[in-house]
């Protein structure tokens, strides 16, 4: 009997020693926080094209921006050398779409361009698109004397990749037939894109 009431005292003094919690290992001291404004990455669309085969976050913004707006502020030099750094590295021609955002028929080319996968595609895959502005605000008058007289807005010229012009396109020959739709023949369309892409290697 005593042995059995010393062996329950044993249990019992496991248990209890078990729910004792351990001794807490140091904790280390606590670091200041930093306060300081956190200011992420931004890309310099200004920044020129880096040279080797994939472009930078940088590149990719300033090649987004040639074609993302008919801007009077944008300088067109300097587009066109972000243009041509691009089309050399990528094997591209490029494309000057000179126009306004005055400019209806602009508008609808760019909706009837981004609506159209395949086209869409195609231009990406083989042409760098370049806005350059015409508007009251800023005619870009000394760029444009370099190139053939514009007829009417929006106007194409097709340059191949060191800026070399190689055709000038009216785009009232692209536009859709009397009687159909406003807007863009797509056939006609396609085949200037196919007629002016730059000849891949085999």
């Amino acid at each position: 009997m005593r042995m059995q009431a010393w062996g329950c005292s044993l249990i019992v003094a496991g248990l209890l020693a078990a729910c004792t919690p351990s001794s807490a290992p140091t904790a280390a001291p606590a670091q200041p926080l930093d306060t300081a404004q956190q200011t992420p990455p931004v890309a310099d669309p200004g920044a020129p094209v880096a040279s080797g085969d994939t472009p930078a976050a940088a590149d990719v913004a300033a090649i987004a921006a040639l074609n993302a707006q008919f801007d009077p502020g944008r300088d067109p030099v300097a587009d066109l050398a972000t243009a041509k750094a691009e089309a050399q590295r990528s094997g591209k021609r490029i494309v000057l779409d000179v126009g306004g955002e005055w400019c209806s028929w602009c508008h609808l080319m760019d909706a009837f361009i981004e609506g159209d996968a395949q086209i869409r595609s195609f231009r990406d895959a083989n042409f760098v698109w370049m806005k350059v502005n015409y508007s009251e605000d800023n005619e870009n008058a000394a760029f444009l004397a370099q190139f053939p007289a514009i007829k009417g807005y929006p106007h194409l010229f097709v340059l191949d990749a060191d800026g070399t012009l190689l055709h000038s396109q009216f785009t009232g020959e692209l536009e859709a037939a009397k009687g159909q739709p406003k807007g863009y023949d797509r056939t006609r369309f396609f085949a200037f894109m196919k007629d002016w892409a730059s000849p891949k290697a085999p």
